[in-house]
């Protein structure tokens, strides 16, 4: 089964990091976000990987094109004009990157992918959350339902600390990260059938897979929650990359599930 990244947004809101690469190439511990994703798919057995690209697409290709010699031990001889390769770290990867528009929409970028994933149910996921998700009981849980797509719910912690204050002002409780209005949101890592192209408007960059496409999905009743009740956490902001990054420096990112691995 495939997996399908969705790479090229301009990640606006992250604009301190973005201004010169694609928000899925900001590094967590020294590693882009990408990379945390792909391993964790990779960590379940799934290693062939569509990445959709868009804003500063080129970094992205650049990165993979020179995987290999960024990870390994090199010697470089100027006088001969040699590389030499010592010790070769890579992935298991299958990589292929799609330039899919500058300002396309998520939805028409995934109708774009069409002809590279075939006629087959795939992974979809966005290229900047991370999550401890267990994809085989996600897909599980799509077959069994027997809908179109599969996405997996979150509830997100609030954003800002929640302060319980009496009427004299004291304040008799604080929790730095409570949970959110209690909604479940779509956290991404979603299963889709080939079905799904049928709801895409083709020939258009403007389609939001959020809306029209996953609307009329629910609407048909071809739309299932896998509700996870773990670590989810988008890196749609500064604070979110320093947090992520604080959790992988100290050890403590549960995202990393090869890193647990014996």
């Amino acid at each position: 089964m495939k997996v399908v990244i969705l790479a090229g947004g301009l990640g606006t809101r992250l604009s301190e990091e973005t201004k010169l690469i694609p928000k899925p190439m900001v590094e967590i511990g020294g590693k882009p976000i990408l990379w945390h994703i792909m391993k964790i798919y990779s960590y379940y057995g799934f290693n062939e990987f569509i990445i959709l690209t868009g804003y500063k697409s080129h970094i992205i290709k650049d990165y993979f094109v020179h995987y290999y010699q960024q990870y390994s031990d090199i010697t470089v001889d100027m006088v001969n004009n040699t590389v030499d390769i010592h010790r070769i770290q890579t992935e298991p990867w299958k990589v292929t990157m799609l330039y899919t528009g500058q300002s396309t929409m998520t939805g028409s970028r995934v109708k774009k992918a069409q002809k590279y994933i075939g006629n087959e149910p795939f992974l979809l996921t966005y290229g900047d959350g991370v999550s401890d998700v267990n994809i085989l009981e996600l897909i599980k849980c799509h077959k069994n339902s027997g809908k179109y797509v599969t996405l997996t719910a979150v509830k997100p912690s609030g954003k800002f600390g929640a302060l319980n204050i009496s009427a004299n002002g004291q304040i008799n409780s604080f929790r730095e990260k409570p949970e959110g209005d209690g909604n479940w949101i779509n956290g991404g890592f979603m299963v889709c059938e080939p079905e799904i192209f049928n709801y895409i408007v083709p020939d258009r960059d403007d389609v939001i897979f959020e809306r029209a496409p996953l609307e009329n999905l629910a609407k048909d009743g071809q739309l299932n929650a896998y509700k996870h009740n773990g670590f989810w956490y988008p890196m749609d902001t500064l604070k979110g990359k320093i947090d992520l990054t604080e959790m992988w420096t100290t050890g403590h990112a549960p995202w990393a599930l090869w890193s647990k691995k014996q």
